[in-house]
């Protein structure tokens, strides 16, 4: 059972779960402790000096092929009580206008001695130490750490040992730390009936509020939100084709938080050889991650040009600028990815297709600006029937 350390980070941002379940921990300033230890459970601690009832936020629990949104400045932390590993791909929109500070990813953490995952411990020294009258600190990566023990100790109503130890201080575990047995979580049990019973509701509340038009402050906007959406359920899919694959996107329409962070996610299966349909995006940049298979993708600027046209592997990832061109299609062991928009309604145009610029066109226009004939226009414009996932085995039809 592995823990990883709160923290927050300077940008909104989108955390696919590629593989693994487990629980979320948002602290959100200002909101209701929602969860806490039954009156059963309090009574049979009463022999503890001064123990009292756990309260906290609400916890949150998801699982593979889930979408969670994060805004900027709220820190959060995992926790993997599942019997497999935990793999989750991160997105952050630096370029978002909720980061006021530089282009540089930043995580802050409130626990432990973590590692420098960005690699920029060694250019931002003045940053990370700072020397006071009372000596160097703020060498722990943790933002308790670079407060004077004193007065941090006074903040917390707390000894200066303990202020110590929350400061990081003889601490060499990491970001990702072991927990002995099992955390003990003020959670309600829930069986699977239950859990769907409970996104069926959650799903209608945020459409009413939706419909509405209007909320009633922090609480309503960030304290219940929803904050996860599974991306690739098949009863989600947006775009299926039998010989192709799958398509789901997720945007402010299905997670109302989106809207905030100005953030959408699109996760696609292609099966053997198939074809996402040569578009552009019409509104957003895209970010690319491939979770498993190979495929081929290019890439086209405005001018024309070949600016990718390479494979695309399990762990890599790629960045489509807004206007451009791109095609994907898959080897013979299909490709999966999840891309990452800027915009929390991205859309798409596609080059081919049943909705294609092209057919979108007048037979003799098409006819004219490409110099083919009225039959050879019809077939450009008619002979692919599908939406956006082709069968590279059905050139016409």
């Amino acid at each position: 059972m592995a823990l990883h350390l709160p923290f927050y980070a300077n940008a909104p941002h989108i955390i696919h779960i590629v593989q693994g379940r487990g629980v979320l921990g948002l602290i959100f300033s200002g909101c209701p402790e929602t969860f806490e230890e039954s009156q059963q459970g309090q009574k049979g601690q009463q022999g503890q000096q001064g123990q009292q009832q756990d309260r906290h936020q609400k916890i949150r629990r998801f699982r593979q092929g889930d979408i969670i949104a994060v805004p900027a400045g709220v820190a959060y932390w995992t926790y993997n009580d599942g019997d497999s590993q935990l793999v989750l791909v991160h997105f952050l929109h630096m370029d978002n206008e909720d980061n006021q500070l530089d282009q540089h990813p930043r995580r802050f953490h409130i626990a432990g001695n973590p590692e420098d995952e960005f690699g920029q411990q060694e250019s931002q020294q003045g940053r990370n130490q700072t020397r006071g009258p009372h000596g160097l600190r703020g060498s722990r990566n943790n933002v308790y750490s670079g407060f004077d023990t004193q007065p941090l100790a006074d903040a917390l109503n707390v000894d200066e040992e303990t202020a110590r130890k929350i400061q990081g201080e003889n601490e060499n575990r990491r970001n990702i730390i072991r927990v002995q047995g099992q955390l003990d979580l003020v959670t309600p049990p829930r069986t699977r009936r239950e859990r769907q019973e409970e996104e069926r509701l959650q799903q209608e509340l945020q459409e009413e509020r939706q419909q509405q038009s209007q909320g009633n402050g922090l609480e309503e906007t960030f304290c219940s939100a929803r904050l996860i959406q599974n991306i690739n359920n098949p009863g989600c899919t947006d775009v299926y084709s039998p010989q192709a694959g799958r398509l789901s996107p997720v945007n402010k329409f299905d997670l109302l938080i989106l809207r905030s962070l100005g953030l959408s996610a699109e996760w696609g299966f292609l099966y053997r050889n198939g074809i996402y349909s040569p578009h552009w995006n019409i509104n957003a940049h895209s970010a690319i991650y491939a979770i498993r298979g190979r495929a081929r993708v290019q890439v086209v600027d405005d001018n024309g040009n070949s600016l990718f046209d390479d494979e695309l592997s399990q762990g890599q990832v790629l960045t489509v600028p807004q206007n451009f061109g791109v095609v994907k299609q898959a080897g013979n062991e299909g490709f999966e990815w999840v891309a990452l928009k800027t915009n929390e309604n991205a859309k798409i145009t596609p080059l081919a297709g049943r909705i294609s610029a092209i057919r979108a066109l007048p037979d003799d226009v098409v006819s004219n600006i490409y110099q083919l004939s009225r039959d050879e226009a019809k077939q450009v414009k008619n002979n692919r029937r599908q939406v956006s996932l082709f069968d590279s085995g059905s050139s016409s039809q």
